[in-house]
């Protein structure tokens, strides 16, 4: 008994393989991981694993207007986030791993 349930488990695993080698990629989300300079990809930043460097994260937000971009810090979701100026006011912003400027 012990043989049949494990050659039936063994049989199983190889069809799942074989099929799923067969399927097709997807095309992938239909937003990319890093957006455009132009727009954003959410009107809230969004958590995940973020890639940008300091660096990379100041120039992001000085690329949407801001200037004197102070207090720089990655938070527990992935979100770059500081306190910058634009039109004479100062206020916070974010940049997430999908490179939105909020």
């Amino acid at each position: 008994m012990r043989h049949i349930v494990l050659t039936t488990a063994a049989f199983s695993l190889l069809a799942s393989v074989a099929f799923a080698q067969g399927m097709p990629a997807q095309s992938g989300p239909q937003n990319p991981a890093v957006n455009a300079m132009q727009g954003n990809n959410s009107a809230m930043p969004v958590a995940g694993a973020n890639s940008f460097t300091m660096g990379e994260a100041k120039s992001r937000i000085e690329a949407k207007g801001y200037t004197n971009v102070t207090e720089l810090n990655k938070d527990a979701n992935g979100v770059w986030r500081a306190m910058a100026a634009m039109n004479g006011k100062s206020g916070p912003v974010s940049v997430d791993y999908q490179g939105n400027v909020n």
